[in-house]
């Protein structure tokens, strides 16, 4: 079944619970959105590529001859590229990319990431996350601190699933002084009365809200319990996505289908993260196929069931992704790559200008590289994630939210329309 808001009303959760017992914050919502149609949140869903992918065999620049030089074994061969503008192509595992690309609703930067130097996974991913990059003493992440700023210019409806990181733990990228909700498995999302360590698992996730008493969010624990009982209500272990949608049988799979029922049980959600592992590969990567071709297909898998699953819903959706950093230009003795600097990021959405290519190439012949072994930065991550949190979170202090970045509105990609408002 799917779940929307129209439904609830008419037949599922809010039948089942009783009007009265429907959490103010949804009344809040429901109400605000059949008033205003400019009251429909954008949601961002940020995924993140864990271990490094490498982004010079998930965009390949087929037309540049030192491609084919630097990976005598690894490179893609051109006749099984899906070509995006006679110089770039995908791999073949992301075929359910393609048509999203030919829609105008994917856009790619390539050459994009963090301006630090650092090879190291921990280092890298906590400065990606924080959106500090050289500073490991932050402790919050850049899209906390983007709803941090949206409150102080733009008080929305507010939502205990307003932040959601689907995982056992709250993701860098989302912890800080807006809460944010950890959901492992949305079918058992909760507290059930029988188990025996009920009461110290309800007493903790009380407390998620009651610690902080000068925060706008103290006291809504009553609505976060009420909020579960609504959404475990709608039984979402018998959901079935729409539009013919199959989702991998993954954990990436998994996390894709659960954001898409969060996000279409119109429970507030306005930004959801998701990890997706495995892609240090330092050891035979392979081609066309091998252990980057499956990471590959897992991804593409997910993210166009998503997206097919997602249906008109999909208009207010944006998605990205983003890894630590890339991979070296030049395969390595062992069929792999070894740790890099610049990479590639994707961003889909309804608002998306895609069906381009945006940001500076800065080439792969050896006196163009960084450090001369890597594919230089055209383009610094932060630049990609403000214009995501600028024209659709709507945070506006982007020096609050990557602080040193000196980030200039006037110079976003524009891979987003320029909101009205």
């Amino acid at each position: 079944m799917e779940i929307t808001r129209r439904a609830m009303m008419r037949d599922g959760a809010m039948a089942l619970i009783g009007t009265a017992s429907i959490p103010s914050f949804l009344k809040r919502t429901v109400y605000a959105s059949e008033i205003s149609p400019r009251a429909k949140k954008q949601v961002m869903v940020v995924l993140f590529q864990r271990g490094a992918a490498d982004g010079l065999n998930i965009v390949i620049p087929h037309a540049e001859s030192y491609y084919y030089k630097a990976r005598t074994s690894i490179a893609i061969p051109q006749s099984q590229v899906l070509d995006l503008d006679g110089f770039f192509g995908l791999h073949p595992a992301l075929s359910e990319l393609k048509p999203l690309w030919d829609r105008k609703e994917l856009a790619i930067i390539h050459a994009t990431g963090s301006p630090d130097p650092s090879r190291s996974h921990f280092d890298a991913q906590d400065y990606m996350e924080s959106g500090t990059p050289g500073y490991r003493a932050t402790a919050d992440g850049w899209m906390n601190r983007a709803l941090q700023a949206q409150d102080e210019r733009d008080h929305r409806i507010a939502s205990p699933f307003r932040s959601v990181s689907v995982g056992s733990s709250i993701a860098l990228t989302m912890r800080g002084r807006v809460p944010t909700v950890a959901i492992g498995d949305v079918t058992d999302f909760g507290v059930d009365d029988h188990k025996p360590d009920a009461a110290r698992v309800s007493d903790a996730f009380r407390s998620m809200y009651a610690a902080d008493r000068s925060s706008r969010f103290h006291g809504t624990a009553t609505e976060t319990f009420e909020a579960i009982r609504m959404l475990k209500a709608t039984n979402p272990a018998q959901y079935r996505p729409s539009n013919g949608a199959q989702y991998p049988r993954s954990a990436f799979g998994d996390s894709m289908k659960q954001i898409a029922q969060l996000i279409k049980a119109d429970l507030g959600v306005e930004v959801a993260f998701a990890d997706i592992g495995g892609w240090d590969h330092h050891v035979n990567e392979g081609g066309a196929e091998g252990q980057l071709a499956r990471s590959l297909r897992d991804l593409s898998q997910g993210i166009g069931a998503f997206w097919q699953d997602m249906g008109s819903s999909a208009e207010n959706v944006t998605v990205v992704t983003m890894s630590e950093f890339g991979r070296t230009v030049h395969q390595n003795g062992t069929g792999g790559t070894d740790h890099g600097h610049a990479n590639v990021m994707f961003l889909l959405g309804g608002q998306v200008k895609g069906g381009e290519v945006y940001g500076p190439w800065p080439g792969l012949e050896p006196e163009n590289l960084y450090q001369g072994r890597d594919l230089a930065i055209g383009t610094d991550y932060r630049t990609v994630l403000g214009e995501a949190i600028w024209k659709n979170v709507g945070a506006r202090d982007m020096n609050r939210v990557f602080p040193n970045a000196k980030l200039d509105p006037q110079r976003f990609l524009n891979y987003l329309p320029t909101p009205l408002s």
